[in-house]
């Protein structure tokens, strides 16, 4: 086990380059406060350091509010203020460091307001039934129910993120009003679409459907309901909002 002094005092942290990602982005994006003791917790569970991404995200920065808040990415934590809840929580990270503990599927870090969910692959994706290559970004899909391996790891995710890339990748679950309708939702709220967006009818006219917000939660309890139902298979955990 690496202490906390070790994962945070680092030589080129990531923080001032991902500061300066944000501020100079085209994308509309709030960084939240941190909770500071989450954000330490979270370090030490995972083993990173602030050297990487991930490990900045979560000592430095409460969570990413991307694009008018259509991503969410975790990061240490801020809802005690009303933020996003951090990595920990999300992840069910132990209370007291366990080198025993690892996420089981993937550890999520970020959802979308329609419900997709992104993880990053574990060890042995594979045997957990994950496309993608261990280390990398998988992305659960609203629309199909499925997994889809991104092909990137997490700091080319969230440089991703900042960029036009999420303008195309969209393309077909965006509506005319996007935008309004997310930026108007809590951080603890998504949208549910109806009919469902894996639907026929939403495939064929999505400014048809109705939508409302709801808890964030709900919109990730239905769709995975559904994936196990009605296929194509059980998408295991989502994260805990």
């Amino acid at each position: 086990m690496r202490a906390i002094d070790q994962l945070v005092n680092v030589d080129d942290p990531a923080w001032p380059d991902i500061e300066a990602a944000c501020a100079a982005s085209s994308v509309p994006v709030r960084v939240l406060p941190v909770d500071p003791e989450e954000g330490r917790r979270c370090l030490v569970q995972m083993q990173v350091t602030a050297r990487s991404t991930l490990g900045a995200l979560a000592l430095h920065c409460g969570g990413l509010v991307v694009d008018d808040g259509w991503v969410r990415v975790f990061g240490g934590g801020s809802e005690a203020v009303g933020g996003l809840p951090g990595l920990a929580q999300v992840n069910r990270f132990p209370s007291a460091f366990d080198p025993a503990w690892h996420p089981a599927t993937g550890l999520v870090v970020g959802h979308d307001v329609l419900g997709g969910v992104f993880a990053l692959n574990g060890h042995d994706p594979a045997g957990e039934g994950r496309p993608g290559a261990p280390g990398q970004m998988t992305w659960f899909a609203p629309d199909t129910l499925e997994w889809e391996a991104l092909d990137i790891g997490h700091s080319a995710w969230v440089s991703w993120l900042l960029s036009d890339g999420p303008e195309a990748f969209y393309e077909g679950l965006r509506w005319p009003g996007w935008r309004e309708e997310s930026a108007a939702l809590a951080l603890s709220q998504g949208i549910a679409v109806y009919p469902f967006l894996w639907s026929e009818q939403a495939r064929a006219d999505l400014a048809a459907t109705t939508r409302k917000a709801v808890p964030m939660r709900e919109v990730l309890g239905v769709a995975a309901d559904f994936a196990r139902q009605m296929g194509p298979a059980d998408p295991g955990f989502l994260g805990e909002v």
